[in-house]
Formats: structure tokens, C-alpha cells, sequence
């Protein structure tokens, strides 16, 4: 490769542009829960999740070909700010607010998703064309970030009920666990209606529903394959 191939504009493509907007988001994400906006900032990490999730589409859908694994590398680097950094720093930020006293535990567990979102990742660019399945290996951590959010979101949320679901999440993102992709257009056509309903607060008793819906579906996702593993492990 030649000096004057090496230019950014030799490298971005369409579908590098949208995982740019899933890292802008995130990084948005990041803000608005430093300045104690935090649905703000939970509307913000699932945007970029959204983002996250039509660059490998679009880029299927136009025939680019990442050779020198560009893109790869660009959205690998976009969901540690989104789904890694973004929700640890939310969770950081409302742990300061409802257990002030728990501050090294919550810095603690923060560091813990990050760490576990960095390695996971890392792997997935080592062994990502290089195994025959064709799912994930480890919980996907646009996950961890949708557990999160949603969780606030609903209305429910509880601050160690979110240190402990984050714990074992992030902890099955290392695992050698297989979690299939969702291929299912009804499902993904649910789910992203439930994404875009959910900053309108259709509530009862003061539940967000379908935020609540949302948690549960990611949440069903988890367990099932969770149990899945568990039982070809045993077996």
C-alpha cells in the first residue's frame, strides 16, 4: 500500500458513516448522564444500538466488501464507546445518585463491563471469520446496553438489581456461550417498534410499557440460551 492510499476517505464507506452515528450517539449517551439527564441519556444509547444494527444491512444491501477490515474495526471501536463505556458511565452516574455509599462497588462493576465489553470484542475481531458459526460467541453487547436502558426506562429500576444483572451479563459476553442472530424480520420489526415507542411514555401506573416489553424480550433472549449452553455443557 502506497503513502497516498493511506487518506481517511479511502477507507469510509456508507455503512463506516452510520457506525460513526452509533459512536456519536453513544458518546451523546455519555453526556446527557454526566449532567444527570439520564432518560436522556438511555434514549441516546438506543439510538446508537439503532445504528448499530442496520450498518452490516446497508452494507450487505450495497455490495461493499471490508478487505482490509475497515469497517470492522470502526464498528468494533463505535460499540465499546456505546454499549461499553456509555452504559458503564450511566450506571456509574445513577449508582452516585441512589447508593452514594457504594461508590467503589459501583466503580467497580463499571469497570468490570468495560473490561468485559473491550475483550469480547477484541475476540470477535480475532475469530470472526474464522469459525464456522455463524452467531455470537458471548451475549452481544449492544445487549448489555439495551438491558440497561430499558431497565431505567420502565420505570422500575432498582440500582442493585442493575449491578447484579450487569455482573452476570457482562460475564456471559467473555463466556464461550453461543447466542444465535436474530434473523426474524417480525421480531426485529417488534422490536424496533417497541424502540421507537419507547421515548413516548405510553404508560400504566406509571410503567413504561413498552420499555418494560423491551427488558423482557432481551431478557428471554438471555435466559433461553443461557439455559441452551448450560444443558449441551452438562450434557
Amino acid at each position: 500500500m502506497q503513502l497516498q492510499e493511506t487518506g481517511i476517505f479511502n477507507f469510509i464507506r456508507i455503512p463506516d458513516l452510520i457506525s460513526s452515528l452509533n459512536m456519536i450517539f453513544g458518546f451523546l449517551g455519555i453526556l446527557m448522564a454526566i449532567n444527570n439527564y439520564f432518560s436522556l441519556s438511555a434514549f441516546f444509547i438506543i439510538i446508537a444500538i439503532i445504528f448499530d444494527s442496520v450498518d452490516g444491512w446497508v452494507a450487505r444491501k450495497l455490495g461493499f466488501h471490508d478487505d482490509l477490515g475497515f469497517g470492522k474495526n470502526i464498528d468494533s471501536l463505535a460499540d465499546i464507546v456505546s454499549f461499553g463505556v456509555a452504559p458503564a458511565v450511566l450506571l456509574y452516574t445513577l449508582g452516585m445518585k441512589l447508593a452514594p455509599n457504594l461508590e467503589v462497588l459501583t466503580i467497580i462493576i463499571c469497570l468490570y463491563m468495560v473490561l468485559c465489553g473491550v475483550l469480547r470484542l477484541a475476540r470477535f475481531n480475532v475469530i470472526g471469520d474464522k469459525i464456522e458459526y455463524k452467531g455470537f460467541i458471548g451475549f452481544p453487547i449492544p445487549g448489555i446496553a439495551l438491558l440497561l436502558t430499558a431497565l431505567y426506562l420502565t420505570g422500575l429500576f432498582n440500582i442493585w438489581i442493575a449491578y447484579i444483572l450487569m455482573i452476570i451479563v457482562a460475564t456471559l459476553m467473555v463466556s464461550n456461550f453461543k447466542y444465535p442472530k436474530v434473523d426474524n424480520y417480525p421480531i426485529i420489526a417488534i422490536a424496533v417498534i417497541l424502540i421507537i415507542l419507547t421515548p413516548l411514555k405510553l404508560a400504566l401506573f406509571n410503567i413504561n410499557i413498552p420499555a418494560l416489553i423491551l427488558f423482557i424480550i432481551v431478557l428471554i433472549y438471555l435466559i433461553i440460551f443461557l439455559y441452551y449452553n448450560l444443558s449441551n455443557t452438562i450434557e
